[in-house]
């Protein structure tokens, strides 16, 4: 019999789904439009008020304009106040122009936004029941917030203090890094982009390949580099570390707007991000290939004294999604008392939407 109910209910809300515009009741109908008046009001009103404070602002910099070429001589007394007088009419005429458009603007967007709302068939405490739920298209335009997919490679190397890239004991070419992970980016204030903080989790591999066939040897607290008894064909150190990077984003944007809403792009854009990471090692392994007669492979996860907690500083310069992008550990690699050496990358970063 339950069964039997809750089908014929959801055959009556289906009927009322296809009819609803002819079923609604006069006083349901009349909160909507009240609640639909409003919010088209409030739009406007926004919208009126961005557009009066923007041929404002382009009167004031008209005056200053016209003040120096006053001051300079280009203009007379009588020449300059005819000018300011234009402008201010300039001004108030493209205000009364501004204001038609958007009244208009905004209505037609009011009859065309239900193209960004559904119906739906809700369960709710045991009560199915219609509701009208936004789009994503229609939600996506309000977010302050976007998130993309970050990938990071290219050069890796680590220098004592005093050393130079030089005299470096890792191979400059055969040192890479590698960093993949998932990033948010929020606007700092509501109504501007020029300075947005990107956040997220990153997990990042940084590997070095010692020179002159050597290679890391764990001795007690104390770790080395030193010769291999055999020619070596590969000696690799690899750390991976888990961490959250935190950067500071400045650069231009272009702007648009949505159902009322303004919108910030950053495709075609300079922007430079400055700031830093923290985290932790969560392994670190050495690979070893070479020839005693035989070819071996040696794989050693030992512990190698490494610092557990990592962290950094790092920055970019990019131009849309692609970036140069540089970071600096600021831990040393090996704990106390080895030899403080500091971990540093240099190479291309990947924002994907």
């Amino acid at each position: 019999m339950k069964t039997i109910i809750i089908y014929f209910a959801f055959l009556i809300s289906s009927f009322a789904i296809g009819s609803m515009e002819a079923q609604e009741t006069t006083g349901t109908k009349n909160e909507h439009n009240a609640d639909s008046i409003a919010r088209v009001q409030e739009i406007k009103e926004r919208k009126i008020k961005i557009a009066t404070e923007e041929e404002k602002e382009k009167l004031k910099k008209e005056i200053q304009r016209i003040n120096k070429d006053l001051e300079s001589g280009w203009y007379d007394k009588e020449e300059a106040e005819k000018r300011k007088k234009e402008a201010a009419k300039l001004a108030a005429e493209n205000i009364k122009n501004r204001i038609v458009i958007i009244d208009n603007q905004v209505d037609m967007d009011e009859r065309n936004r239900h193209g960004g709302k559904y119906l739906e068939l809700k369960l709710t405490d045991g009560r199915l029941g219609l509701g009208i739920e936004e789009s994503d298209d229609y939600k996506r335009a309000q977010k302050r917030t976007t998130n993309d997919l970050v990938l990071a490679f290219g050069f890796n190397n680590a220098l004592a203090d005093g050393q130079s890239i030089n005299d470096s004991d890792f191979k400059l070419a055969g040192s890479r890094f590698f960093e993949i992970g998932w990033a948010w980016t929020t606007r700092v204030f509501e109504n501007a982009n020029w300075l947005r903080v990107k956040y997220g989790l990153s997990f990042q591999l940084n590997g070095l390949k010692p020179t002159d066939n050597r290679y890391f040897v764990q001795d007690g607290d104390i770790t080395r580099l030193e010769e291999f008894e055999y020619d070596l064909d590969k000696s690799k150190f690899r750390m991976d570390n888990l961490v959250v990077p935190v950067h500071f984003e400045i650069g231009p944007s272009s702007r648009g707007e949505s159902n009322g809403y303004r919108t910030f792009s950053t495709d075609d854009q300079f922007k430079i991000g400055f700031g830093g990471y923290a985290g932790f090692n969560i392994g670190e392994r050495q690979k070893l290939k070479f020839n005693d007669g035989d070819h071996q492979k040696i794989k050693d996860k030992s512990s190698f004294n490494t610092n557990d907690f990592v962290y950094g500083v790092s920055g970019y310069l990019s131009f849309g999604g692609t970036a140069l992008y540089a970071k600096y550990d600021l831990n040393p690699i090996f704990s106390s008392p080895n030899t403080e050496i500091n971990n540093f990358s240099l190479g291309l970063r990947f924002d994907i939407d």
